[in-house]
């Protein structure tokens, strides 16, 4: 099927692209199925901490300061930790305190123990610490999960409540608390989706690739942050002031918005593409056909929000930078190496098979009727109407 041709006799470059997709679609499919695994391989070292002051720009004072204490009474000095001790006997709390003290010296990691501080009361007391290492660092958070296991051994706290706390200790949880709940927002969204998909689209297979193609998007999107805002790569041209950790909620914000534009470039593509199949039954001509109809719309909702994501790292802040970032390369990756590449060869190694629904699946899910899937049977010719005569109008 031919598609319509631009001015000058040629087809729209979607159309065009998308028959050099189907002319090698096992080819097509091997190698962007490696680019996108490649892009994402990175993202297995993605970290996450809260960001700080030595995130800022190296301009601003606050960085400045930060910089300073750290060169001065080394970088822990920034992000100190507390242990707290608290029983209803300040004789008991007095005699764990010390003996936390006593014990902390012999911990790795730690470059300065504190004098015991006692409340009026005597009720409780705390210890400051100062680690080796800087707030956001992998050997803090380490040292955090050795103090809170060294400290609550009975033979030390013994009846006493003994906690590690401080501003660093509470970003290291709360960063471990938004990372725990990345997979089951991840199953939820990506279960919901397979659901919507497979009602819409009365099919099995047009649900999975879509939503395999949309874990693809997210890991390239990972990827690529790791390697800009973690390893630096490219950091002095997007004005990456200090490598490290990204913010802990960058994950799941990034996935809930690029699986709503994904989930929309995939709907606008596979239902231009139903609408072909159930007039025609020509598998490989709808997938032309969602091409020629949409392509040109999911072209320009891709690059509207690639414009407006890259316009945000102009910004310079540490937290909304690798969103950005991530957001405007997960959308570049999924409309156009998973949409509109991917995805017809995937469609047209499928053939009718994309289009097929269990009987028992299909008895149970409702029926939703998305851009024609109940108009039924081909197109019918319609018959001209007739034509006056010259006579007839008085011409």
């Amino acid at each position: 099927m031919d598609g319509p041709k631009a001015r000058g006799g040629r087809k729209p470059l979607g159309v065009r692209w998308t028959e050099g997709v189907l002319r090698r679609p096992v080819r097509t499919l091997l190698v962007g199925t490696v680019a996108v695994i490649a892009l994402a391989l990175p993202a297995l070292q993605l970290q996450l901490a809260v960001t700080d002051e030595g995130d800022s720009p190296t301009t601003t004072s606050s960085r400045q300061a930060y910089d300073l204490i750290g060169d001065a009474f080394g970088p822990g000095a920034n992000g100190p930790l507390v242990i707290l001790v608290e029983d209803d006997d300040p004789a008991a709390v007095r005699s764990t305190a010390d003996t936390v003290r006593d014990r902390l010296g012999r911990v790795e990691g730690i470059a300065d123990v504190g004098d015991v501080d006692v409340a009026e009361d005597g009720a409780a007391a705390r210890i400051r610490i100062i680690p080796t290492t800087g707030p956001r660092t992998a050997e803090t958070g380490s040292l955090v999960a050795r103090l809170r296991t060294e400290t609550a051994r009975p033979a030390v706290a013994g009846g006493s409540q003994v906690a590690v706390t401080g501003l660093t200790a509470v970003s290291i949880d709360v960063a471990d608390k938004l990372s725990g709940a990345l997979v089951p927002f991840a199953v939820v969204v990506v279960g919901l989706s397979l659901l919507l998909l497979m009602i819409a689209f009365r099919s099995v297979a047009i649900p999975v690739k879509a939503t395999v193609g949309f874990l693809l998007s997210v890991g390239a999107a990972f990827g690529a942050t790791v390697a800009v805002f973690q390893w630096g790569w490219l950091a002095g041209v997007l004005g990456v002031s200090s490598p490290g950790p990204v913010a802990s909620f960058m994950p799941i914000i990034v996935m809930a918005v690029l699986f709503g534009l994904a989930m929309d470039y995939e709907v606008f593509l596979v239902s231009a593409m139903r609408e072909h199949y159930v007039r025609h039954r020509d598998a490989r001509a709808a997938v032309v056909a969602g091409a020629r109809d949409a392509a040109r719309v999911v072209t320009a909702a891709a690059l509207i929000m690639i414009s407006v994501f890259v316009s945000f790292l102009f910004s310079h802040d540490a937290d909304i930078m690798p969103i950005a970032f991530a957001l405007a390369f997960g959308v570049l990756v999924d409309a156009f190496l998973v949409r509109m590449t991917l995805v017809p060869a995937v469609m047209a190694l499928l053939g009718d098979r994309a289009w097929k629904l269990p009987r028992r699946l299909d008895r149970v899910l409702p029926h939703l009727d998305v851009e024609g899937g109940d108009l039924g049977t081909p197109d019918r010719p319609t018959l001209p109407l007739p034509v006056k005569s010259p006579a007839h109008t008085g011409g």
